[in-house]
């Protein structure tokens, strides 16, 4: 049968990552799409195959032209799948059955409150009719991304492959300090920058740019590499740890690194010793490593563990990403305690591009001249600031 006469299903870029995802086995045990009474069953029991996966795996697109097809098929029926009206894949139709969008969202976010702007967003993308079955599609950035993390292992020999779980929004002090310390203990460190599908103004490739610079500029850059992570609205809900976890074992890690404060880690207390989410865990053997809150103690002068600093926490200065981004976005410049002043250079001239009317003469005004004709740029103005902020002798 020709593809041009087969059913076709409309899907967003965020469903065709989701699927590529299983596709590369970055989700196994999970290869195909649920049929309802797998999908029951994980639900409820919280296991796939003997191994533990948090909720049902399947595709129920929205729209009214998806529903009518979706009641159509067959099984056996191939349907192609489309983005974008471009073909991207399809499926074989093992059965259609009926689903409870609210229900599916409570699975995956913990709750149906639609006042959540995640579940509402996430509503609108889903049906009420479900296809299961074997698919193939077309995305190749997650099988490059395999296949880099796989050939750096083999370079390097590596016994010992970490995993970090990245949004780097932005990349802050706190963030480097768990890179230095996961590196010394590993051969090669894999850090994870979440790719999300929601518009925002501080972009994926500006986040990317900024790590891409400290890992070039002050890491044996040979042994980390960054890697895009697909971050779909599976990721969105309180399964997100035991997700990264399936998701950097099966891309090769055999640690992941994440902080105790972590929401989505649970920790609590059991028969006097402390337990987590992923102590019961069936299929993932995985280490999962915990580190400590990190703070700038004003007494300690210097970034410390909250688990080692015997100060308390009116001395601390706290890394919390949405404060910092806060200052960014209104075009503030971080102290450099929080933010290397390079990356906030970066970060605010794309943000802030062509902000100042007369660059040249800032400089001239401002900034040190060493008595050559040196063209600047935004960001090397930046740079300079900061330099003047850290200026102590008459402060």
């Amino acid at each position: 049968m020709k593809s041009s006469k087969r059913n076709r299903l409309f899907i967003d870029r965020e469903a065709l990552a989701t699927l590529a995802l299983v596709q590369e086995g970055l989700l196994s045990p999970v290869d195909k799409l649920m049929n309802s009474k797998e999908a029951k069953e994980v639900d409820s029991t919280k296991e796939y195959r003997g191994k533990s996966f948090p909720f049902s795996f399947i595709l129920a697109p929205s729209g009214k032209k998806n529903q009518e097809i979706l009641q159509s098929l067959k099984p056996g029926e191939i349907v192609d799948l489309y983005e974008n009206n471009i073909k991207v894949g399809e499926v074989e139709t093992e059965e259609v059955f009926t689903i409870d969008p609210l229900e599916r969202l409570k699975n995956i976010y913990g709750t149906s409150d639609t006042s959540h702007p995640g579940i509402a967003t996430t509503l609108q993308r889903l049906g009420n009719y479900a296809i299961s079955g074997k698919f193939h599609v077309e995305f190749g950035d997650i099988k490059k991304a395999k296949e880099l993390v796989q050939a750096k292992k083999r370079e390097l020999k590596a016994k010992n492959t970490a995993a970090i779980m990245l949004a780097a929004k932005p990349l802050h002090r706190a963030h480097e300090r768990l890179i230095r310390l996961t590196l010394e203990e590993n051969d090669l460190v894999v850090l994870f920058l979440l790719k999300p599908y929601v518009n925002e103004k501080f972009s994926y490739e500006l986040r990317y740019q900024t790590l891409e610079y400290f890992v070039k500029n002050y890491l044996p850059k040979n042994r980390v590499l960054i890697v895009p992570l697909e971050n779909t609205y599976i990721f969105a809900g309180f399964n997100e740890l035991i997700l990264d976890a399936i998701v950097a074992q099966n891309f090769g890690c055999n640690r992941l690194v994440v902080g105790k404060n972590h929401a989505g880690l649970g920790l609590y207390y059991d028969k006097n010793s402390v337990k987590s989410i992923f102590d019961d865990l069936k299929g993932i053997s995985i280490d999962i490593q915990t580190v400590s809150e990190f703070v700038y103690c004003d007494e300690c002068k210097t970034l410390v563990s909250t688990n080692t600093c015997p100060h308390g926490s009116h001395h601390h200065i706290s890394y919390h990403a949405d404060s910092i981004l806060e200052l960014l976005e209104l075009g503030i410049l971080p102290p450099a305690v929080l933010v290397r002043k390079e990356i906030s250079a970066i970060i605010l001239s794309e943000l802030f591009p062509n902000r100042f009317k007369n660059l040249e003469k800032l400089f001239a005004d401002l900034i040190p001249n060493p008595g050559l004709m040196v063209k600047h740029n935004e960001r090397d103005f930046y740079i300079e600031l900061m330099k003047l902020y850290q200026t102590t002798s008459l402060t």
